[in-house]
């Protein structure tokens, strides 16, 4: 959390020691540790404040979820909570498409009725006597 390495605390150390002396050290310490300690009361008395302020309902408030990055990183980036997942399959269209494609592929080859055509066309302009006599539609120009 404070990026403090195990040399940068025995150099803090040292530090105290020699500007305080070893005659004041103790009284340094107690005081610093009735600090903490105090600090340490009024968070935990803030946080008992808040949630009983709150009510019931929120009595299992984390007070470190609402840091922006822990809030960020739980609501939007965790496991889908919101069945988004879901929606995502239910609207890919890749799963109708490969029944479609599986469909068309499983089509029989020969034509079942009179004049039904099944075949591709590539098929038709491959045998030349099954070529249509005319190339455009004189109906459409």
């Amino acid at each position: 959390m404070f990026d403090v390495s195990p040399l940068d605390l025995l150099v803090l150390g040292i530090m105290i020691i020699l500007l305080f002396g070893p005659d004041k050290l103790p009284e340094v310490i107690q005081k610093v540790s009735g600090f903490l300690r105090k600090v340490r009361a009024f968070s935990e008395a803030a946080r008992e404040d808040v949630r009983s302020e709150l009510g019931p309902e929120f009595k299992d408030l984390e007070l470190s979820d609402l840091h922006p990055k822990t809030f960020v990183r739980k609501h939007l980036l965790d496991a889908d909570g919101l069945g988004i997942e879901e929606i995502r399959s239910a609207l890919d269209p890749r799963a109708e498409l490969a029944e479609l494609a599986d469909a068309v592929n499983d089509e029989p080859s020969e034509p079942t009725e009179r004049g039904a055509r099944t075949d591709s066309g590539a098929s038709r302009a491959a045998s030349p006597e099954q070529a249509p006599a005319h190339v455009y539609d004189p109906d459409a120009t």
